[in-house]
């Protein structure tokens, strides 16, 4: 692995989901839900207290930001320029989304880089979505103009509807000429409905009994899962440069009457009520993009430990958006060796967690709890034809056609993510290591056999040197700082009985491992390459 140089922080901006029918709340807080954290009883030291997006990102010592929301005002009409513009030009300092001089000369001083801005678009008037958008495209043009320091976009995270407001202001800066890929940087989406909400498809009266439904009638309109805007994105935009963070904690959702909605939407989609398949508002499907990469985290949709209030959210952003490194996993060959008895019909499933050293959360997350794992498969290779599901990721489709997760990408393509070996600055380690968590489980359809047969489970530690790429099936020989290197597999041979060592082999494709157990064997593959 090369050395990493370091990076100047771009532009980031916060833009928050659906406020619900009354938003009086949502404009009396300052920062529109990014100050909330979580507190995780029994943990220590950074895992204890995550504080929420925005103080983590200024306490960060590897990504600090400064705190420049009150340097931009948002109004229902257009206000006035001040009497001072202070050299700045006349259509920055008057409209609805408008720089205040004085602040942004003691705040910003005409460096952006490295500055968080949360939008407040429930300031604006009307209450529309594409003048949301406008405004948010109004915002990151003030911030291209205001600075001396050139930067190559802005980078943003965006909470569920929110997502859809970033859709909306690439369309208009499309649409006024304005290249949306200079601009913006990467985006991220926590539990965005990209593909709208499937309990939108149910009958209108269940959805006009809300109180007060109406007021955000042109807001629920968008989360119509007959539309297909999420289309047009990469018209404007590099799909690869948007990560879609999907949650699959439906249970945790506060709000029980959507919940309920998804598993009545999956009634009339796949003809159970067995399945969610959400975070408890968006389905998993829906909160995807055709070409974006996507992760699995298992948290509700809001509220407590969510998608926007979990430590989660937060560092998978950051190594999306400032990592060092890009790691994919592929599934080249696999064989389940037990179950599929001769009565029942057996269906098989697989899952794998991914969690960096140092830390107390995963970067991605499968599990049955979580609905998500790949499958399901009726080959014991887990070959099955998968071109009927990757047509539901390709289509405008919002609800899945059976409880089923395709491949991330061609080639069996379990896992893309995006890692940072200067995660720990207070280090010199140089390798990276990340554990490597592998669930098959059985499930007979039938109802003959049992329903939650586990075929495997075990974890590695997959840990890459300069040169060499080692697998291990504990932690004994990783050092803290990185001491193992060659002849490490060698050594550990000696102590077989506590934990195995070995060394994966380069094929010009990435490095390729094999693990073994009862009831499941497999072929996988490791490509590490700097991040963009």
């Amino acid at each position: 692995m090369s050395t990493p140089e370091p990076r100047r922080l771009r532009p980031l901006v916060l833009v928050r989901g659906f406020g619900g029918p009354d938003i009086g709340d949502e404009q009396a807080s300052g920062y529109q839900g990014f100050n909330e954290g979580t507190v995780y009883p029994g943990r220590r030291g950074e895992n204890y207290i995550y504080e929420g997006f925005v103080l983590r990102a200024m306490k960060s010592s590897l990504y600090r930001y400064r705190d420049a929301t009150n340097v931009v005002g948002y109004y229902a009409e257009d206000v006035d320029a001040p009497p001072d513009p202070q050299n700045y030009a006349g259509d920055l300092i008057e409209g609805s989304v408008v720089l205040d001089p004085s602040v942004a000369r003691r705040v910003v001083d005409e460096d952006v880089a490295g500055t968080l801005w949360v939008y407040r678009y429930y300031d604006l008037k009307p209450r529309a979505v594409s003048r949301y958008g406008e405004g948010l495209a109004r915002l990151i043009d003030i911030l291209t103009r205001m600075g001396k320091t050139a930067f190559d976009g802005v980078d943003i995270v965006a909470h569920s509807m929110g997502g859809l407001v970033v859709r909306e202001a690439l369309r208009f800066m499309h649409q006024e000429g304005r290249d949306p890929a200079a601009l913006v940087h990467r985006i991220v989406t926590l539990g965005t409905p990209h593909r709208g909400i499937a309990f939108q498809a149910l009958p209108r009266w269940l959805v006009d009994g809300v109180p007060g439904v109406r007021n955000a009638a042109d807001e629920l309109a968008a989360f119509d899962p007959e539309q297909t805007k999420f289309l047009d994105i990469r018209e404007w935009f590099d799909p690869r440069r948007i990560l879609t963070v999907v949650g699959t904690d439906f249970r945790s959702y506060g709000v029980k009457v959507a919940s309920a909605g998804n598993r009545l939407a999956t009634l009339f989609a796949e003809g159970t009520l067995s399945y969610n398949h959400s975070d408890g508002l968006v389905k998993q499907t829906s909160a995807q993009l055709p070409g974006a990469p996507r992760t699995f985290v298992h948290k509700c949709h809001g509220g407590s430990d969510s998608l926007v209030t979990s430590r989660e959210a937060y560092e998978i952003a950051m190594r999306f958006f400032h990592g060092t490194h890009r790691v994919r996993l592929w599934l080249d060959t696999a064989e389940v060796l037990r179950g599929k008895d001769l009565f029942s019909h057996s269906e098989f499933y697989l899952g794998v967690s991914i969690k960096p050293r140092y830390v107390d959360f995963e970067l991605f997350h499968q599990s049955a709890e979580a609905e998500n794992c790949y499958g399901p498969f009726r080959e014991p290779d887990l070959t099955d034809d998968q071109a009927a599901l990757e047509t539901v990721l390709s289509k405008a489709l919002a609800v899945e056609k059976g409880p089923a997760t395709v491949w991330a990408g061609p080639d069996r393509l379990v896992w893309e993510g995006w890692v940072d070996t200067r995660a720990k600055p207070d280090s010199d380690q140089r390798d990276m290591v990340f554990r490597l968590d592998v669930y098959v489980a059985e499930r007979d359809s039938y109802g003959i056999g049992f329903s939650d047969n586990v075929v495997f489970r075990k974890q590695y530690y997959v840990q890459a040197l300069p040169g060499e790429l080692l697998i291990h099936t504990g932690e004994k020989y990783l050092g803290p700082h990185g001491e193992s290197g060659p002849g490490q597999a060698q050594a550990a041979a000696a102590d077989a009985r506590e934990t195995e060592v070995w060394a994966a082999q380069e094929t010009g494709r990435g490095w390729t491992f094999e693990t073994k157990g009862t009831g499941f064997e497999a072929v996988w593959r490791v490509a590490i390459e700097p991040a963009d």
